[in-house]
């Protein structure tokens, strides 16, 4: 893959922490990653089997002086760090570290948008493999912004990203989902709580949220929403860490968790991603319904069509309808007894007559 066709994914992740030999324990005990030395001065690995699945280091003293709280760094490939890193001023956005090289890995930058949403930017090196983070461990990115239209046209202009559905949440607006050649790698929405600053948050895949969420909390981290179900069969939580760095979890839908064993996209199985298959197949769902339906208004059709060929015969529908009569054998016993009585009685008229 050339570095052309690199722009716009998301290729990296990275933890920066207060705690980073708390942090890496953490992340252990809940998700099958491990830490491994990266040969790098205060950065560590972290390892999904024998894959680097993201990074691990201290957070900038700058940012800790400015009260902010540990988070996950987001990194987007670019063919070209310097000149998006100038497109990203002139666009509003502002550059925090200045474009520099990683030796022997490539070169990047980190930005925040005109809302202050931070996010880093990454160009490989010639010997750098440009796919870092294997889909599976990273399912979705979700971006909580003071300006949704503004920051849409920012990263569009940014990384060619295009707009896929826009779900209506009511007084939440809409979550519009963002795409990159064709494939649903995110969405954003409004921020309505204003004492948030605009931040990305980005989803970790795992076999089960309800799990993971409940062994976050006995490992010291809080859940702060759900777990709960997500339109389309998946299952979702978000999570801080103990050192208040916020994260999520998702669970695909089985059926998507057997396509993508199977090579199937694995965006598709986002948590927003499966929300608008899930809105198109309701009215579906329900139009199936009224055919399911349909055989008990046809019942009586079927009776009456029944009926119709009986009316020629009288004389069986008498026939057909004497069984519901010896099916009361209370009245029918009371009849025979009384035919009975009435039996006696007549002989005994006739003898009184014959005196």
């Amino acid at each position: 893959m050339s570095n052309a066709e690199i722009r716009g994914r998301f290729v990296w992740h990275e933890l920066m922490t207060t705690d980073p030999q708390a942090a890496g324990a953490f992340y252990s005990r809940i998700l099958p990653w491990k830490t491994q030395p990266s040969g790098m001065p205060d950065y560590t690995l972290w390892m999904s089997g024998k894959t680097r699945a993201g990074g691990l280091m201290p957070q900038p003293e700058s940012a800790r002086q400015a009260g902010a709280p540990p988070s996950w760094l987001i990194y987007i490939a670019t063919p070209d760090v310097d000149s998006t890193a100038a497109a990203a001023q002139r666009l509003g956005g502002k550059v925090l570290k200045a474009p520099a090289d990683i030796p022997g890995i490539g070169r990047f930058a980190v930005l925040c948008d005109p809302q202050g949403a931070t996010f880093a930017i990454f160009t490989p090196g010639a010997s750098a493999s440009p796919e870092s983070a294997p889909p599976a461990d990273f399912s979705w990115h979700e971006l909580a912004t003071s300006d949704q239209q503004g920051a849409l046209t920012f990263y569009s202009e940014l990384f060619g990203w295009g707009r896929g559905e826009a779900l209506d949440m009511g007084a939440m607006g809409t979550y519009q989902i963002i795409e990159n050649g064709g494939e649903r790698v995110g969405g954003v929405y409004k921020l309505m709580d204003t004492s948030k600053a605009p931040h990305w948050l980005t989803y970790i895949r795992v076999a089960s949220a309800d799990r993971t969420a409940a062994a976050a909390k006995a490992a010291g981290g809080q859940v702060t929403r759900g777990p709960m179900d997500v339109p389309g069969g998946g299952r979702i939580a978000q999570l801080l860490d103990p050192q208040g760095g916020a994260f999520a979890v998702h669970e695909p839908a089985k059926q998507a968790a057997a396509s993508s064993s199977k090579g199937t996209k694995a965006a598709k199985t986002s948590p927003a991603a499966e929300a608008p298959a899930a809105a198109k197949a309701q009215p579906a769902a329900a139009r199936k319904g009224h055919a399911k339906g349909a055989p008990a208004r046809k019942a009586p059709a079927k009776r009456s069509a029944a009926g119709a060929k009986k009316r020629p015969a009288g004389s069986k529908r008498t026939a057909k309808k004497a069984p519901a009569r010896k099916a009361a054998p209370k009245r029918s016993a009371g009849r025979k007894s009384a035919a009975k009585k009435s039996a006696a009685r007549k002989p005994a008229k006739k003898a009184a007559r014959k005196k």
